[in-house]
């Protein structure tokens, strides 16, 4: 078939919840097209395997940044998913909300609609949490949700304690009322195998007659016919092929792909595309501005006790941990090893957190590699409300050829100085009591970096992206915003964008739960459906937000 209703471009955490919901009526003949291929690598499916397909070029596009002015001039690894489940396929699995007021700035960015009242039921719809639905929780979504093997390391839970000797809040549920404090942290894992976009809302079904899956596929542009998308440009092994969408063209090709596709068919800023040889279809300046990320470091301590992952580095075992996950998907090849976590404010006048824990028990790298050896513990921690931003923009016609990134990281100096509250804060916390059986020297950053000088000397080598780039077609009705709150694209009939560029500024937290709500609330946008109804439901907040950092201040 190449004449559809809906065609849906990357089949990524947004777009194959799309294409799930889209199908859902057998009328509606629905394109999903993939560059990537199939996700059942055991690489992916298991847990604790989660740092080898982000860097494997089978299953990630490996991008990289142009020099970070502010960075050292350091060229940044970014890789996004080239696979079925895109991003959610090779991501940490780390399932984080954001917090309400993140919700409630997008409709204060001039996405109506889009407040924490309005997208809790899709989080709700979306979601199977281990323990129960309640107001916060679902209980009969596609996405299952856990704690992995609960915190079953003493390390885990001595970071929640020293949290609470530091003088913050526990929080038994940070994706529910409360996210401030520290408490388990939650990961996209069900029955010990990852559940990424593609195994929770494609793999279900992929027989629906509707549905033509095509992987292999890059699109080199959407096709207009004056302002009006009627379908796509996409080329398999090579063969030139044209799809036509009835209805709509949906991209969800992430914050880095779907920018980069619009200015590929002639949508963005005139003197962009004109000097990467496209032809000008729709002057739209905000396409690929706004981009923003998280970054983060790893504080590592040396361990006094033999507990930690750095003692099951060996091959050995490495295969006993590899089989009992064969046998019956439990152990350590089941989790991602993030099983604690924290969200504290950086100071007084902060009103909701901007610093974000995920607490390890190993020190190592993302790319396995130990830093030392011996045992010990890290957290890995960053400022994630960024003020600088960037932008993706396009260099060629070429649909091959890797548009410009730049996110100007640290470029504003309140993120400079949510850096050194991030060093300064974590030492304390690291060094409270429940630690004391634990805890030996510092590794990273070391303890001679102490001044304001020598830690952002420090953040600038050391500092890593979260792989969190979104914002880059942002919604809402200013000149920059590149879609509506409908996530249709301003100025273009029968095109919108669904994925985590639309984003009106990032989230604090990990990306892949809000880019899966965007999805299923956009669903109904497109669909013409009822929205779900507002849950009016209670959020904690620190009280005296403006003159305490903490609670034990107040």
């Amino acid at each position: 078939m190449t004449d559809f209703d809906y065609i849906i471009v990357g089949a990524g955490s947004a777009g194959c919840v799309l294409a799930n919901r889209l199908s859902e009526n057998p009328a509606h003949k629905v394109l999903l097209l993939e560059t990537g291929g199939s996700d059942k690598s055991i690489f992916i499916q298991m847990p604790t395997a989660l740092s080898i397909p982000m860097n494997t070029d089978k299953y990630a596009w490996q991008f990289h940044t142009e020099p970070e002015p502010h960075l050292d001039n350091r060229v940044m690894h970014c890789p996004r998913g080239k696979v079925l489940g895109g991003s959610s396929s090779i991501n940490g699995m780390v399932y984080v909300r954001g917090h309400a007021k993140d919700f409630d700035e997008w409709q204060d960015h001039g996405a109506q609609g889009w407040d924490y009242q309005a997208c809790l039921p899709y989080f709700k719809r979306a979601e199977s949490w281990y323990l129960g639905g309640d107001q916060y929780r679902g209980e009969q979504g596609p996405l299952g949700t856990n704690n992995g093997n609960e915190m079953a390391n003493p390390l885990y839970r001595a970071f929640i304690s020293a949290g609470e000797q530091a003088g913050y809040a526990f929080t038994k549920d940070y994706n529910g009322k409360q996210q401030e404090g520290f408490g388990p942290m939650h990961m996209t894992v069900k029955d010990g195998k990852r559940c990424s976009s593609s195994r929770a809302y494609l793999d279900p079904i992929k027989h629906r007659s509707n549905l033509t899956i095509v992987t292999g596929a890059l699109v080199q542009k959407v096709l207009l016919e004056e302002k009006v998308a009627t379908g796509v440009e996409y080329s398999v092994k090579g063969s030139l092929k044209t799809a036509n969408a009835a209805k709509e063209v949906i991209l969800s090709a992430g914050s880095i792909g779907s920018p980069h596709l619009l200015q590929l068919s002639g949508i963005g800023d005139k003197d962009a595309l004109t000097a990467a040889g496209v032809e000008v279809k729709h002057h739209l300046p905000g396409v690929g501005k706004n981009l923003q990320d998280h970054l983060e470091f790893y504080f590592q301590y040396k361990c006094k006790q033999p507990i930690t992952l750095n003692g099951k580095l060996g091959l050995i075992s490495k295969g006993l941990i590899g089989a009992r996950w064969l046998l019956d998907k439990s152990g350590l090849g089941a989790t991602n090893h993030f099983e604690s976590c924290a969200f504290i404010r950086s100071k007084a006048g902060v009103e909701w957190p901007d610093l974000q824990y995920h607490f390890l028990p190993a020190a190592i790298r993302y790319d396995g590699k130990s830093a030392f050896d011996g045992h010990g513990f890290q957290v890995h921690v960053g400022h994630n409300k960024p003020k600088s931003r960037g932008e993706v923009t396009i260099k060629s016609a070429d649909p091959r050829v890797a548009p410009k990134i730049q996110f100007n990281y640290l470029a504003e100096q309140e993120d400079i100085e949510g850096f050194r509250a991030c060093v300064r804060l974590t030492r304390e916390i690291i060094e409270q009591s429940a630690f004391d059986d634990f805890r030996q020297s510092e590794i990273q950053p070391g303890e001679h970096i102490q001044t304001d000088e020598e830690i952002d000397a420090f953040v600038r080598q050391a500092v890593e992206s979260a792989y969190h780039p979104s914002c880059s077609c942002k919604m809402g009705e200013d000149e920059m915003a590149v879609v509506d709150s409908q996530t249709r694209v301003h100025g273009v009939q029968g095109l919108r964008v669904v994925d985590s560029s639309i984003f009106p500024t990032i989230p604090n937290g990990n990306l892949n739960a809000p880019t899966i709500m965007v999805a299923e609330k956009a669903a109904d946008m497109i669909l013409d459906n009822p929205p779900l109804a507002l849950e009016e439901a209670e959020v904690v907040m620190t009280q005296n937000w403006q003159q305490v950092q903490r609670s034990s201040e107040m």
